[in-house]
């Protein structure tokens, strides 16, 4: 298991490390001695990619799951996202490719607002989701900004730098990438309060 990260994803590095640059600089910045949770965090690949300065705890409702990655040497713990409560406030929260582990939307957004401090950060796929729903349901539950950014970085397929870079570019040209995502990709949100 602890090598699931790396079976998972085509290019993990460039995922993940595309991933913790996004959830670094979207919404408030992170800052030295914040508390990431990373919940349903596999085998916490991620934090791998986070800066020094930030702490994390990881949580996976899979006891294999946990165990990658305390091998990775990650904290983190096996519990359920929905009812999961840190042992402190934590700064951000973030929920990626897992958003739908979720019981019911609204009260789990309720729940974590309820220990995060500065953002909740996940992914969402417009294909899947009414992304002006999941919005709606973000600012009933008072998160009221929400930032979105598309999120083009593959996980099945490892493509050349230049393409690569390419696509980081597109992310910030709003009507090609509202286009792209249309057929591919996902949006992140950060929902700060």
């Amino acid at each position: 298991m602890s090598s699931w990260s790396e079976r998972a994803y085509a290019d993990a590095r460039a995922y993940l490390a595309h991933r913790a640059r996004v959830v670094t600089e979207l919404g408030p910045r992170l800052e030295a001695g914040d508390l990431l949770l990373d919940l349903a965090c596999g085998d916490a690949a991620f934090a791998d990619f986070l800066p020094e300065e930030v702490r994390y705890l990881g949580v996976d409702g899979s006891r294999e799951m946990v165990a990658a990655a305390l091998e990775r040497g990650h904290e983190a713990v096996a519990a359920d996202l929905n009812d999961y409560v840190p042992p402190e406030p934590v700064a951000v929260t973030t929920c990626f490719r897992a958003i739908y582990y979720a019981d019911e939307r609204r009260p789990f957004f309720t729940h974590v607002a309820g220990y995060t401090r500065k953002k909740l950060v996940f992914d969402v796929n417009p294909r899947q989701y009414d992304v002006e729903g999941v919005i709606a349901d973000l600012r009933a539950t008072g998160w009221n900004r929400v930032a979105l950014r598309p999120f083009f970085s593959p996980q099945r397929v490892a493509l050349p730098r230049p393409l690569l870079s390419g696509l980081r570019v597109l992310e910030g040209v709003a009507p090609l990438a509202r286009i792209l995502l249309r057929y591919r990709f996902t949006y992140v949100c950060a929902a700060m309060k």
